[in-house]
């Protein structure tokens, strides 16, 4: 098996996948479409979450399934054009969906790839549910931004609100450079708002453009190498995940709720 998309694939030549491995872990990019300042497209989070997957797939040879392109953006607001959001509970549906078709075709390991913060309770949810109730199946999640403790130090130096900033801009660099407006990159307006707050705001109450830290500093370099240490990561879970069995069996499946 090479890496191998699935999109690209008729169904032929995922059924020689499955049965060249029989337990092969499907890497899904759960990203989001919304609002990225004045710089970065509204795909940001889908793109990088998308060019993980296809970079760690190709360290191991591994299977990438088509993006989650909208999430749960509701902390953006409506001030600013280009947010399209899921509710919570849709997002929940539709992983615990995508995880149930895969398993139809005899993928039975998924691990979900996130590039957005606002997704990380949902894709919880989603997957405590199929550890619950689909027990035979095998469901992850990881985060781009803590898969490795260096690649957490470079994405928070500029701030732990990870939206626009430093990191992103600087994988959109090494990912999709001509979706990058260079011309328009400007660091946040002013100094951290969200500093000591009690209470959780929309994006419009805590910035003027959209904008946290300092994408200013991004450079190419500096995302190619943040692209590899995430990929690296990610790879290795996939590897190991091929093996990985409950340490003490399957758990038996409850009777779904009514």
């Amino acid at each position: 098996m090479t890496a191998l998309r699935w999109q690209d694939a008729a169904w032929p030549d995922l059924q020689e996948a499955f049965a060249a491995r029989e337990h092969e872990v499907g890497l899904v990019p759960v990203g989001a479409t919304e609002q990225h300042g004045p710089h970065l497209p509204t795909g940001t989070d889908t793109f990088i979450a998308t060019a993980v997957c296809e970079r760690a797939a190709e360290l191991v040879d591994g299977l990438v399934l088509p993006a989650v392109p909208v999430g749960v953006s509701y902390g953006h607001g409506t001030v600013l054009p280009g947010t399209l959001s899921l509710s919570p509970d849709l997002l929940a549906e539709v992983l615990k969906a995508y995880a149930l078709w895969a398993a139809a075709s005899g993928l039975r390991r998924l691990l979900f790839v996130n590039a957005h913060l606002g997704n990380t309770a949902t894709i919880g949810t989603a997957t405590d549910w199929l550890r619950l109730y689909v027990p035979e199946l095998r469901v992850g999640t990881v985060d781009w931004w803590a898969c490795d403790p260096a690649v957490h130090a470079e994405a928070v130096a500029d701030g732990d609100d990870i939206h626009a900033n430093r990191a992103e801009t600087a994988l959109m660099l090494a990912v999709a450079p001509d979706l990058v407006h260079a011309d328009r990159i400007a660091d946040a307006d002013d100094e951290d708002r969200t500093d000591g707050l009690v209470f959780r705001y929309t994006a419009p109450s805590l910035s003027t453009n959209g904008v946290t830290g300092r994408p200013s500093e991004a450079t190419a370099a500096l995302g190619e190498q943040l692209l590899a240490g995430i990929a690296r990561a990610v790879a290795d879970r996939v590897d190991r995940g091929r093996t990985e069995e409950p340490p003490l069996g399957v758990a038996a499946r409850p009777p779904l709720p009514r």
